[in-house]
């Protein structure tokens, strides 16, 4: 590693490194001017250039804008028009015909997020615009008016013949789906209108001259009325930092560390998290539970399945199966649909599969589908026969369509191919695929390569739940629009009919519970789609933002899909991911992943330049035959020559700028293949391209990322497009290939930023991570990074979290990492030695480290620190937790009419809950309040005088922060008080390193105590030595020696994963500094003053405070507050409930011999009883009130089995134990005791 230091070019030469897809004479790189040095420095500026392009939170907002500006409008345009009928009741018509309704949507307009005031229409002040800091203060919804160009047409409906009494009320397209020349005739009339209305029409069959139009009847429409204007369906909420979000256009906003990519519901930030989905664009070829290979579509009736199974009858070939084809849920023989589909012969369609029929496997399977075909339907071959068989298959099934057979293959067989020709050709590559796969020739799919898979991010999720939305207001605006369509009743305007709360509020519950619309199964709900942002450090909110998950239906049966797969390298951290059920499910993108959007500029054109050719410029199948063929989000839709060339071509564009960058090609020469994708949800990483290295001396005055694509330096490569490339780890790699003798060595196309960006965010700012074990690195970013108390917002003044950590003084660790560096801002002005000043993903302090044994204070994970460190200020933090309280506010007590009793308002009164010393006559504590347990922090009364007041629970202290009283836009007004409290580390506080050592702090030591050395340095940790060879965890020992050697001037200061220097290069650093190779020092006892025998090591080391402190969980009680059934101690904490003490606490007790100790925890303590029990017959003696001769009454215990009030002894029992006995007695069950008087 000593290499990496040297800033010599003479041996590193870049030497056969520039192979390509292109064949340039002079894309030779100049070895005597891209040094390694060079090249380093030119890889981390880029990768500089890379994060302020894109940032960490990109495909977040990136999937939300497009959605705002194209997906939102696609969605209004796939929905047909609404026709609706009356209900058609004799007894409401009236006079006239029957009328009926039409409803088009038009345009879409998205408004900037505002809020109504209540002022006059005509005021400026109407409306107010609303930023995010208001709805988060204000418990308001970050959201925006979705309006909607509407038409409606209205009018009567004279018919005849066999028009009458037909009802439709949903689209039009199915109300004349039996008649297809009247609705074909209907519909051309509706589109001349203007989009986007709600007509009221007449509809009259009328006669036609069937010489002139072809139609002997035709439909009349007579428009009675017409309305078009733009409504307000709903709102939709903004994502931060968004296109039409407010934030975007400043240059500054609320907090520094804020990026947006998360949305605001009712004051609390939700995120959404990628979902994991199976692409749907590629075949899906699978051999369980049977061979198969599926074309999926979202709608069900566009899925077609190719199936091998066994044959019907006994006397076929031996060992041929049968290919069939599932289609509109029928089963079809396959090669009857090839015939339907306009093939002439067998050898055509045997020219269409393509395989080779020399193999006796493949003829066997084609010979017994078509016997099978001829036994189903002889005579298919001739006369449309083929064709009319399939329309009474799919006639006889459960649910046949209502359009015609010719249609539905059209509408439904694979859609997106136009002709029948394309479409028998995809399907003879559909059973080329499968019995490839049958014979082994071909691999079957697995669904746990991201090639197969994509992710689902904010503008797909939106899509969906709003779709769910917009299908229930429609169908109640329907029912609305029926009543009054009947008699001479008045149409209103088409906002009484569509009711915008359905939209509003589905989309709010939606986020709130994180039941999402089901992506297949409109009934069904999924969780885990939908999280709330956690902000205890800005590393844990950005790792929040780049979690994907795969949703399972049994997390106990889930294959492979918990373990790392080839294709993650470099798009996912296989590292990151939390432990538990969800181990393996839930993933983290790597530092430099993309997630790609959907493309809507067409790519055939461009196609076509660089040699494709289209399918309909072939006559016969078999002249495609050596050809490759060319998917574009797979669908077929050419062929080439040579499919080298043309990707070669088709790269050479995307690196001129002539195509996209997030273009994915792949060339798949074992089939003959390439593959083509635009579509949305792909991951894609930044790689250096060797060929073009050549350009980077262009660059002269700074670049951006943008520029490097343009140049094609750089270019973004797809999960499917890396199996092709040769990509060297790093610049060292790719200048430092030599050649053995005998061998040549190779040439690579692509090399890597820095291997560091294979991990996550929280990996790789880990240093020294790869010498670790991978459980502690996972500790470490999944828990301990995320638990880390820092300096979690720049703006705490506007911001009111129930419960937020604050480190005093957070400090830059001593080391350095490629990705640290890179994320660092460019537009701030340079640190001390040009450090970006980027900390916030670090959080915690610099601490001088000992590994040591102390006085056995800091056995089993235990730290012993020093005590002057503390009162110095060190691991110091802040804790604030807010408290809240809402009443309603006198416009809405107003329409709910309550009673003047009921109604609860803010007010300082004379509690018996609690004290009200601290409150002023409003309610609410002065600033600077100093308010302990028990107190009432926010007093509430109502008028008839009960008390509402919040009060402080048990363990709950501090001083008043802020106090905010504000009002939402759902007619509350609430109130929020902070305390504030100042907590140094104490007995029991959990601290980490970033390596995963994780202890809690066992004893507070004087300084004069420490060991010491002879610079009179003072550790202020005490680590013990047996925490590192059982967890495995050297870089804490390397990080510490690096650490002191910077702490003493040295140069080397980088701890990055992969690319680190060596032990060697560290242990020079600390001898060049004057201490011992392996960082050990001599010590003096501070107790006696004489020197320690052995050698301590010791270093500065980079520990985190997490939030889990002794004071949040310390739990104590004698007796309080018992469980109305049971008589046990309550569960919670601050409820002052009991301790938990279960059966491991209860052995421990016994081998310390403490039954005494046992018998007042677990009875004494805690449930205490006493039961009367009859010696005589062991039975349950009941204290009753009985008579007694002289016609007294006395109450005392009396067995009723015995009649006798004799012989009875009282037991001591737990109270649980005396329930259970009675429970069972009400179920006739008797329980005896054996007792002994004494």
């Amino acid at each position: 590693m000593e290499e990496d230091l040297a800033m010599s070019s003479d041996s590193e030469n870049l030497s056969n490194g520039a192979a390509a897809m292109e064949a340039d004479a002079n894309g030779a790189v100049d070895s005597t001017e891209l040094s390694q040095e060079y090249l380093t420095k030119f890889c981390r500026e880029a990768s500089a250039a890379f994060f302020k392009e894109f940032g960490l939170i990109s495909h977040q907002i990136n999937s939300y804008n497009d959605f705002v500006k194209n997906g939102i409008q696609k969605l209004f345009d796939s929905m047909a028009e609404i026709t609706v009928e009356p209900g058609f009741d004799p007894s409401k018509k009236g006079e006239g015909e029957w009328r009926y309704a039409s409803v088009r949507f038009g345009k879409v307009t998205l408004e900037r997020p505002r809020f109504w005031t209540g002022a006059k229409a005509d005021s400026d002040k109407e409306f107010l615009n609303l930023m995010p800091r208001h709805a988060r203060l204000q418990n308001m919804t970050y959201s925006s008016r979705l309006k909607l160009e509407i038409e409606m047409e209205s009018g009567e409906r004279v018919a005849s013949g066999m028009m009458d009494g037909f009802r439709y009320h949903g689209r039009l397209a199915e109300a004349f789906e039996k008649f297809p020349s009247q609705g074909k005739f209907c519909s051309e009339n509706v589109q001349n209108e203007a989009a986007g209305c709600l007509a009221v029409y007449t509809q009259t069959l009328m006669k036609s001259d069937k010489f002139k139009t072809g139609k002997e009847k035709y439909l009349h429409k007579e428009v009675k009325s017409t309305d078009k204007r733009d409504v307000v369906i709903g709102r939709i909420p903004v994502m931060v930092r968004s296109d039409i979000c407010w934030m975007n256009d400043l240059d500054k906003g609320d907090c520094d560390f804020d990026h947006g990519g998360y949305f605001l519901i009712k004051g609390a930030e939700k995120v959404f998290i990628a979902q994991e989905q199976i692409c749907l664009k590629r075949l899906w070829i699978s051999n369980k539970p049977t061979w198969a290979v599926s074309y999926r579509s979202e709608l069900r009736r566009r899925r077609v399945f190719v199936k091998l199974i066994e044959p019907p009858k006994s006397d076929y070939l031996q060992g041929g199966k049968v290919l069939t084809l599932q289609f509109l849920s029928s089963t079809i023989p396959l090669w009857i649909m090839f015939f339907a589909l306009g093939a002439a012969s067998d050898k055509e369609i045997v020219d269409m599969i393509d395989v080779n029929t020399g193999d006796a496997s493949f003829a066997n399977i084609l010979l017994t589908t078509i016997n099978d075909a001829d036994d189903t339907c002889e005579g298919f071959r001739k006369g449309g026969r083929a064709l009319k068989h399939i329309d009474e298959l799919i006639n006889s099934s459960r649910f046949p369509p209502r359009e015609g057979i010719e249609e539905c293959i059209n509408n439904y067989l694979f859609p997106t191919l136009d002709g029948p020709n394309q479409k028998a050709l995809f399907l003879g590559y559909m059973v080329k695929s499968l019995l490839l796969s049958y014979t082994g020739r071909r691999k079957c799919e697995n669904r746990d390569d991201f090639r197969n898979k994509r992710l689902e991010l904010a503008g797909e999720l939106l899509e969906r739940e709003l779709r769910v939305h917009i299908w229930h207001a429609e169908k109640r605006m329907v029912k609305a629009m029926q009543r009054d369509l009947y008699g001479n009743r008045d149409m209103h305007p088409i906002e009484h009919y569509l009711d915008a709360s359905i939209i509003t509020n589905g989309l709010s519950r939606a986020f709130s519970t994180g039941a999402w619309a089901h992506p297949f199964n409109r009934t069904e709900r999924t969780a885990g789609v939908v999280a709330t942002l956690r902000r205890t450090n800005p590393l844990q909110m950005t790792a929040d933002m780049r979690k994907t998950r795969q949703q399972v239906l049994y997390t106990g049966k889930v294959g492979d899909a918990r373990y790392p797969n080839p294709s993650h390298w470099g798009k996912l951290c296989f590292l990151s991911t939390p432990d538990g059920e969800n181990c393996g499910l839930v993933k983290n993108l790597a530092i430099t992943g993309l997630v790609s959007t959907k493309l809507l500029e067409p790519l055939v054109e461009k196609l076509l330049d660089c040699g494709m050719e289209k399918l309909v410029d072939y006559p016969s199948p078999a002249s495609l035959r050596g050809k490759a063929k060319i998917f574009l989000n797979g669908d077929w839709v050419g062929v080439c020559e040579d499919s080298f060339l043309f990707v070669a071509d088709l790269k050479s564009k995307r690196r001129r700028k002539e195509v996209p960058p997030q273009v994915e090609i792949k060339r798949d020469l074992q089939h003959g293949e390439v593959r083509i994708f635009t579509d949305a949800g792909r991951i894609l990483r930044p790689l250096l391209v060797v060929e073009n290295m050549k350009k980077i001396k262009e660059f002269k005055g700074g670049y951006t990322f943008q520029s490097l694509l343009d140049k094609g330096v750089i270019e973004l490569i797809g999960v499917e497009e890396e199996e092709d490339c040769q990509t060297a780890w790093g610049i060292k790699d790719l200048l430092n290939q030599k050649k053995d003798k005998g061998k040549s060595s190779i040439n690579y196309s692509h090399c890597e930023l820095d291997l560091s960006f294979l991990l996550g965010l929280s990996c790789g700012i880990i240093p020294f991570a790869n010498h670790d074990h991978a459980r502690r690195v996972l500790y470490q970013s999944e828990k301990h990074s995320q638990q880390a108390i820092g300096f979690s917002s720049t703006n705490p003044n506007v911001r009111v979290d129930t419960l937020s950590h604050q480190l005093f003084y957070p400090q830059r660790p001593l080391f350095r990492t490629m990705i640290s560096e890179c994320l660092g801002t460019p537009e701030y002005l340079l640190g001390h030695k040009g450090i970006l000043p980027k900390p916030e993903y670090f959080n915690g302090q610099n601490a001088v480290v000992a590994i040591n044994v102390h006085q056995g204070y800091n056995q089993e994970d235990s730290l012993v620190m020093n005590r002057a460190s503390l009162e110095r200020g060190m691991f110091r933090t802040e804790h604030m937790r807010s408290y809240k309280a809402e009443v309603d506010n006198k416009e809405l007590l107003e329409t709910k009419r309550s009673k003047p009793k009921d109604r609860v308002d803010f007010g300082k009164v004379q509690s018996k809950i609690g004290r009200v010393d601290s409150l002023d006559d409003d309610g609410f504590p002065f600033v600077g309040a100093n308010l302990q347990t028990g107190d009432i922090v926010i007093g509430r009364c109502a008028e008839s005088g009960a008390d509402h007041s919040i009060k402080l629970k048990h363990t709950e202290r501090g001083k008043v922060q802020k106090v905010v009283l504000s009002a939402n836009d759902e007619g509350k007004n609430f109130a929020v008080v902070s305390l504030r409290q100042v907590r140094s580390p104490c007995l029991g506080d959990k601290f980490s390193s970033m390596h995963g050592q994780k202890g809690v702090l066992g004893f507070l030591e004087s300084q004069e105590n420490f060991p010491f050395t002879i610079q009179g340095i003072v550790p202020d940790i005490v680590i013990n030595p047996h925490a590192f060879p059982t967890r495995q965890t050297p870089g804490q020992l390397l990080e510490a020696a690096l650490g002191k050697g910077i702490a003493c001037g040295s140069s080397m200061k980088y701890a990055t994963p992969f690319t680190t220097a060596s032990i060697d290069v560290i242990t020079d650093q600390l001898h060049r500094a004057g201490y011992s190779r392996w960082g050990s020092e001599r010590v003096y006892d501070g107790r006696t003053g004489e020197m320690v025998r052995s050698l301590i090591f010791m270093g500065p080391t980079f520990y985190q405070r997490l939030i889990h402190m002794a004071e949040d969980k310390v739990k104590f009680r004698n007796t309080g507050p018992v469980h109305p059934l049971t008589r046990q101690p309550v569960a919670d904490r601050k409820r002052f409930g009991g301790i938990k003490f279960g059966e491991m606490e209860r052995d421990c007790l016994l081998a310390h011999g403490a039954a005494a100790n046992l018998y007042e925890r677990l009875f004494t303590l805690s449930d205490f009883s006493q039961m009367q029990i009859c010696h005589k017959c062991s039975n349950i003696a009941n204290v009753i009130q009985r008579p007694v001769p002289g016609g007294r009454k006395i109450r005392g215990a009396y067995c009723r089995f015995c009649e006798s009030a004799e012989n009875i002894v009282k037991v001591n029992v737990p109270y649980g134990a005396k329930l259970l006995c009675q429970e069972l007695f009400s179920m006739g069950i008797c329980v005896k005791f054996e007792t002994e008087q004494r």
